[in-house]
Protein backbone atom coordinates (compact mmCIF):
# COMPACT_ATOMS: atom_id res chain seq x y z
CA UNK A 1 0.00 0.00 0.00
CA UNK A 2 1.05 3.93 -0.99
CA UNK A 3 -0.01 6.59 1.15
CA UNK A 4 -0.20 9.56 -1.36
CA UNK A 5 -1.48 13.16 -1.58
CA UNK A 6 -1.26 15.63 -4.46
CA UNK A 7 0.45 19.20 -3.56
CA UNK A 8 2.39 22.58 -4.37
CA UNK A 9 5.75 21.89 -3.02
CA UNK A 10 7.28 24.90 -1.64
CA UNK A 11 11.07 26.46 -2.79
CA UNK A 12 13.45 26.88 -0.38
CA UNK A 13 13.33 30.40 0.25
CA UNK A 14 9.55 29.95 1.19
CA UNK A 15 10.29 27.54 3.58
CA UNK A 16 12.71 29.21 4.96
CA UNK A 17 10.53 32.03 5.73
CA UNK A 18 7.84 29.82 7.35
CA UNK A 19 10.70 28.74 9.41
CA UNK A 20 11.33 31.54 11.14
CA UNK A 21 7.89 31.41 12.69
CA UNK A 22 8.66 28.26 14.80
CA UNK A 23 8.73 28.24 18.13
CA UNK A 24 7.19 30.21 20.73
CA UNK A 25 4.36 28.29 21.86
CA UNK A 26 4.98 25.60 24.10
CA UNK A 27 3.97 22.36 23.85
CA UNK A 28 3.58 22.67 19.97
CA UNK A 29 5.26 20.28 17.47
CA UNK A 30 6.94 21.95 14.73
CA UNK A 31 6.77 20.72 11.34
CA UNK A 32 10.26 20.74 9.80
CA UNK A 33 10.44 22.55 7.30
CA UNK A 34 11.20 20.19 4.26
CA UNK A 35 7.64 18.81 5.17
CA UNK A 36 5.67 22.22 4.24
CA UNK A 37 3.53 22.13 1.51
CA UNK A 38 0.08 23.01 0.47
CA UNK A 39 -1.92 20.62 0.05
CA UNK A 40 -4.69 20.00 -3.48
CA UNK A 41 -6.17 16.64 -2.63
CA UNK A 42 -5.14 14.18 0.38
CA UNK A 43 -5.52 10.68 -1.21
CA UNK A 44 -4.56 8.35 1.82
CA UNK A 45 -3.75 4.90 0.91
CA UNK A 46 -4.01 3.22 -2.47
CA UNK A 47 -2.82 -0.35 -3.68
CA UNK A 48 -0.04 -0.28 -5.80
CA UNK A 49 -1.64 -0.64 -8.85
CA UNK A 50 -3.81 2.07 -8.12
CA UNK A 51 -1.27 4.36 -8.00
CA UNK A 52 -0.39 3.95 -11.86
CA UNK A 53 -4.18 5.35 -12.38
CA UNK A 54 -3.21 8.06 -10.27
CA UNK A 55 -0.60 9.24 -12.37
CA UNK A 56 -2.19 9.05 -15.27
CA UNK A 57 -4.94 11.08 -13.73
CA UNK A 58 -3.05 13.74 -12.74
CA UNK A 59 -0.81 13.37 -15.90
CA UNK A 60 -3.82 14.26 -18.35
CA UNK A 61 -4.31 17.78 -16.33
CA UNK A 62 -3.39 20.86 -18.20
CA UNK A 63 -3.82 23.87 -16.50
CA UNK A 64 -1.56 27.30 -15.99
CA UNK A 65 1.45 28.44 -13.73
CA UNK A 66 0.33 31.20 -11.48
CA UNK A 67 1.71 33.15 -8.42
CA UNK A 68 1.07 32.02 -5.00
CA UNK A 69 0.73 34.34 -2.03
CA UNK A 70 1.24 32.91 1.62
CA UNK A 71 -0.16 35.17 4.25
CA UNK A 72 -1.52 35.52 7.57
CA UNK A 73 -1.96 32.71 10.35
CA UNK A 74 -5.12 30.82 11.18
CA UNK A 75 -5.69 27.29 13.30
CA UNK A 76 -8.26 24.06 12.71
CA UNK A 77 -9.95 23.36 15.33
CA UNK A 78 -11.99 19.98 16.11
CA UNK A 79 -14.24 19.40 19.53
CA UNK A 80 -13.24 22.80 20.70
CA UNK A 81 -9.88 22.12 20.56
CA UNK A 82 -6.85 23.59 18.25
CA UNK A 83 -5.08 21.30 16.42
CA UNK A 84 -3.06 23.07 14.02
CA UNK A 85 -1.50 26.16 13.08
CA UNK A 86 -0.92 27.01 9.64
CA UNK A 87 -0.25 30.26 7.11
CA UNK A 88 -2.39 31.01 4.85
CA UNK A 89 -2.48 30.63 0.64
CA UNK A 90 -4.34 33.70 -1.13
CA UNK A 91 -7.13 31.52 -3.07
CA UNK A 92 -6.75 33.05 -6.79
CA UNK A 93 -8.96 31.35 -9.55
CA UNK A 94 -5.96 29.57 -10.84
CA UNK A 95 -5.34 27.85 -7.29
CA UNK A 96 -8.82 26.94 -7.18
CA UNK A 97 -8.85 25.69 -11.15
CA UNK A 98 -6.41 23.49 -10.29
CA UNK A 99 -7.22 21.89 -7.25
CA UNK A 100 -10.97 21.34 -9.49
CA UNK A 101 -9.11 19.70 -11.69
CA UNK A 102 -6.70 17.59 -9.23
CA UNK A 103 -10.08 16.25 -7.62
CA UNK A 104 -11.85 15.45 -10.78
CA UNK A 105 -9.10 13.82 -12.06
CA UNK A 106 -9.10 11.62 -9.43
CA UNK A 107 -12.40 11.15 -8.94
CA UNK A 108 -12.52 9.92 -12.47
CA UNK A 109 -10.22 7.24 -11.31
CA UNK A 110 -12.54 5.91 -9.02
CA UNK A 111 -11.51 7.42 -5.77
CA UNK A 112 -14.33 8.96 -3.41
CA UNK A 113 -14.78 12.64 -3.39
CA UNK A 114 -12.92 14.76 -1.09
CA UNK A 115 -15.14 15.51 2.01
CA UNK A 116 -13.53 18.81 3.30
CA UNK A 117 -13.43 22.13 1.33
CA UNK A 118 -10.90 22.89 -0.34
CA UNK A 119 -9.15 25.42 2.59
CA UNK A 120 -5.54 26.49 0.93
CA UNK A 121 -2.82 26.65 3.36
CA UNK A 122 0.59 25.36 4.41
CA UNK A 123 0.95 23.82 8.13
CA UNK A 124 3.69 24.69 10.56
CA UNK A 125 2.49 22.58 13.29
CA UNK A 126 0.26 20.93 15.30
CA UNK A 127 -0.82 22.19 18.45
CA UNK A 128 -3.28 19.74 20.28
CA UNK A 129 -1.14 19.86 23.09
CA UNK A 130 -0.37 23.50 23.25
CA UNK A 131 -2.47 25.85 25.61
CA UNK A 132 -5.08 27.40 23.16
CA UNK A 133 -4.40 30.84 24.87
CA UNK A 134 -0.98 30.96 23.76
CA UNK A 135 -1.74 29.68 20.40
CA UNK A 136 -4.46 32.24 20.14
CA UNK A 137 -1.73 34.70 21.33
CA UNK A 138 0.60 33.74 18.83
CA UNK A 139 -1.75 34.02 15.69
CA UNK A 140 -2.92 37.70 16.88
CA UNK A 141 1.20 38.79 17.10
CA UNK A 142 1.96 36.98 14.09
CA UNK A 143 -1.00 37.75 11.71
CA UNK A 144 0.71 40.23 9.61
CA UNK A 145 2.98 37.59 8.46
CA UNK A 146 3.35 37.35 4.27
CA UNK A 147 5.97 35.75 1.72
CA UNK A 148 6.52 37.71 -1.49
CA UNK A 149 4.56 35.98 -4.18
CA UNK A 150 6.26 32.60 -5.77
CA UNK A 151 5.20 31.20 -9.57
CA UNK A 152 4.07 28.06 -9.25
CA UNK A 153 4.78 25.86 -12.52
CA UNK A 154 4.25 22.26 -10.93
CA UNK A 155 2.15 19.75 -8.52
CA UNK A 156 3.44 17.24 -7.43
CA UNK A 157 1.93 14.03 -6.18
CA UNK A 158 3.87 12.65 -2.71
CA UNK A 159 4.04 9.76 -0.82
CA UNK A 160 4.31 9.66 2.77
CA UNK A 161 5.75 7.29 5.42
CA UNK A 162 4.84 8.07 9.09
CA UNK A 163 7.95 8.93 10.97
CA UNK A 164 8.54 8.48 14.79
CA UNK A 165 9.43 12.33 14.72
CA UNK A 166 7.50 13.47 11.96
CA UNK A 167 6.73 11.61 8.40
CA UNK A 168 8.34 11.44 5.29
CA UNK A 169 7.44 12.91 2.58
CA UNK A 170 8.79 11.90 -1.20
CA UNK A 171 8.24 13.79 -3.83
CA UNK A 172 7.05 10.85 -6.86
CA UNK A 173 6.09 13.06 -9.85
CA UNK A 174 5.96 16.52 -10.56
CA UNK A 175 3.33 17.79 -13.70
CA UNK A 176 4.19 21.12 -15.32
CA UNK A 177 1.98 23.71 -15.70
CA UNK A 178 1.92 25.66 -18.47
CA UNK A 179 3.85 28.85 -18.52
CA UNK A 180 1.38 31.73 -20.16
CA UNK A 181 2.68 33.60 -23.08
CA UNK A 182 2.67 37.54 -22.32
CA UNK A 183 -0.46 39.53 -24.36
Amino acid sequence: MLRLFVALALPDEVRSSLATLAGGIPGAKWIPSENYHLTLRFIGEIENWRAQEVDDALAGIRGNAFDLSLHGLGTFEKAGRIHSLWVGAERSPALTHLQGKVETALQRVGLPPERKRFSPHVTIARTDRAPPEKVIAYVQAHNLFRVAPVRVECFTLFSSRLGKEASVYTPEVEYDLQARAAA
